[in-house]
């Protein structure tokens, strides 16, 4: 293939927007459409660059994109291979495209997964094939880049990759439990059981994360509240009921001379608060990176009044719900093990998971592996030795996490009771302290006048 015949030189091939032959056209209908579609990247073993084209599909869609490949070359013909009209390709920026593409995934939620998974386990079911169904579930999807997403994996498919390769080509995208879970089906020949267990799965992993966040909700909302009062008051009220007591030569007590000095510099240094909070998060987000002090941070949540009742039934909940779906899948217990220290969120127990895998390894029982550590309850402990015994242990996990799950949704509600002495007790101090600050001076002004 001869430069030349594409309409462009070799050296403003990856800069500037070129013309293609009608050699690399297609015709296609007179009325246009706009979509943007991410493709797949070609993959080689020369460094890999970005480039952005435009082109029309045979639907008359007009497609704004962004592709990898070795070379303008190759990009010309993966996408004439495709079927597409070719307007123009230039290089494009890989820093500004990963950082869209990343921004991108972040806008999927955890619902775009389960009515995927829910979706397509039904098409399936009622014999629709693979191919068309996915069809009809990219015109569904309202998520631009989810379904970009789905139309690769459609054209994958049709190009003769299987599903769960397709999908793992996009393993930014979708959690590792989705690839694992539709490559077992695909393996095993029952894809559409597989993929609505995997909806399932995410759904009780949604209920769980709703679960936390309604269990935080009141106690953050009233700290972060109380906490600007205060800033408020320091800020505006307290200087200029201070200037009126200087004037009337009302001598201040200590507590308000100290909250004078905590007003002067809210109002000087404001902006040093938000750079304080900032700071706490980073430490901590830096700490978590750190092994030895992420597994003492995670060792006190499980330890500490309150936080121990979330965070504590969450992971257990987490543990018994990946355990039941693994095994279900057919995964065997070391393998699904080391899925589950990778998520488990938590370094104690990701730590206790991966010693308890070894010792099945060497031939210890499930439960007796469990049981070396404290960690785990004995309702836990319990219900995986009659599993084990039985030989369902599928239904003991299954039974575990409906009941962590139901005992989170209980904590959410309950939390607010719980944790109100301790808002109340904290918002007590604060305004006890700006109420004597205020009142003091006021009661030796009135004793003054009293006098007087």
């Amino acid at each position: 293939m001869d430069s030349s015949e594409l309409g462009f030189s070799p050296d403003s091939a990856c800069t500037e927007p070129v013309e293609v032959s009608d050699k690399y056209r297609r015709p296609v209908g007179s009325s246009l459409q706009v979509q943007i579609i991410y493709c797949q990247p070609l993959r080689g073993k020369a460094e890999m660059r970005h480039y952005s084209y435009k082109a029309i599909n045979a639907d008359g869609i007009l497609i704004n994109a962004i592709i990898e490949g070795e070379d303008i070359h190759s990009v010309y013909g993966y996408l004439s291979s495709r079927g597409l009209y070719i307007l123009n390709v230039k290089k494009a920026s890989r820093v500004f495209h990963n950082l869209q593409k990343g921004f991108a995934s972040r806008k999927l939620r955890r619902n775009d997964f389960i009515e995927f998974a829910n979706d397509l386990s039904v098409m399936l079911r009622a014999g629709i094939p693979l191919f068309t169904a996915l069809g009809d579930i990219i015109t569904s999807i309202e998520n631009k880049y989810f379904q970009k997403t789905i139309a690769d994996i459609k054209y994958q498919v049709e190009m003769g990759v299987g599903f769960s390769d397709a999908i793992e080509s996009h393993k930014n995208v979708f959690p590792d439990i989705v690839i694992r879970l539709v490559r077992v089906g695909e393996e095993t020949g029952r894809l559409e059981k597989s993929l609505s267990d995997t909806a399932d799965h995410l759904q009780k992993m949604e209920d769980l994360s709703r679960a936390i966040k309604s269990a935080l909700m009141y106690p953050v909302f009233a700290i972060a509240t109380t906490t600007g009062a205060l800033i408020f008051w320091l800020a505006f009220v307290l200087p200029k009921m201070v200037v009126t007591m200087k004037e009337m030569g009302v001598k201040l007590p200590l507590i308000t001379k100290i909250l004078i000095h905590v007003s002067d510099f809210t109002q000087v240094y404001w902006y040093l608060i938000p750079i304080f909070l900032l700071f706490i998060f980073a430490s901590i987000k830096i700490l978590k990176r750190l092994g030895k002090a992420k597994y003492y941070l995670d060792l006190l949540k499980i330890k500490l009044p309150i936080i121990k009742l979330i965070v504590y039934n969450k992971t257990l909940a987490l543990f018994s719900e990946q355990l039941r779906i693994l095994i279900t899948a057919g995964l065997t217990i070391d393998r699904a093990f080391d899925i589950v220290a990778d998520v488990i969120g938590n370094e104690v127990f990701r730590k206790a998971i991966v010693k308890s895998k070894d010792s099945i390894i060497t031939g210890s029982k499930l439960s007796s592996a469990l049981r070396e550590h404290k960690l785990f309850p004995f309702l836990l402990l319990r219900m995986v030795d009659i599993g084990e015994t039985s030989g369902n242990l599928d239904k003991q996990f299954a039974f575990l996490s409906d009941h962590y799950l139901k005992k989170m949704d209980d904590i959410s509600q309950k939390i607010g009771k719980m944790t109100e002495p301790i808002v109340l007790i904290f918002i007590g101090i604060i305004f006890a302290i700006i109420i004597a600050g205020l009142m003091l001076p006021l009661y030796d002004l009135i004793s003054k006048l009293g006098i007087g």
